[in-house]
């Protein structure tokens, strides 16, 4: 039996939100909770203050993240006052630089949507679409970037 390896591309085809709504929410979550990040054996870990209910709400984002970028595995943790989230990446080496992108967000979040996408395709990163079954490449109206 063969297995076929994880693709590495990002599709938000079918995502309840949109890209500038999820950099939103990541720029409320790392701005409001974000107390440090590291980098581990295996990939990265983002620490957070523990105030009620932001464990569900991490595990939700990473829940959408996994949807769109199957290479990303996630894993979130209540430690008493800390949530800890960790992020590991198939054995690609597009995927490394893009879990590098990842652990550099906190940083990196005022840039624009169209920012991000750069940064992300000149890492190697394809941004994909569904086009009635067929998976093509995002356009800027697709990711509903402007320019």
């Amino acid at each position: 039996m063969t297995t076929q390896p994880i693709p590495i591309v990002c599709d938000m085809t079918d995502a309840p939100d949109t890209t500038e709504e999820r950099l939103a929410e990541y720029r409320r979550l790392f701005g409001t909770n974000l107390r440090g990040r590291e980098r581990t054996e295996t990939g990265i870990r983002f620490r957070f203050a523990a105030p009620p209910g932001l464990a569900d709400e991490i595990r939700d984002l990473a829940a959408r993240e996994m949807a769109c970028c199957a290479f990303f595995d996630f894993e979130i943790r209540e430690h008493g006052d800390e949530i800890t989230w960790d992020a590991s990446v198939v054995d690609d080496p597009i995927a490394r630089q893009i879990l590098d992108e990842y652990y550099a967000l906190p940083d990196t979040l005022d840039g624009s949507v169209a920012d991000l996408f750069d940064r992300f395709a000149d890492n190697g990163l394809e941004l994909v679409t569904d086009d009635d079954g067929v998976m093509r490449p995002a356009t800027d109206a697709d990711l509903g970037v402007r320019r």
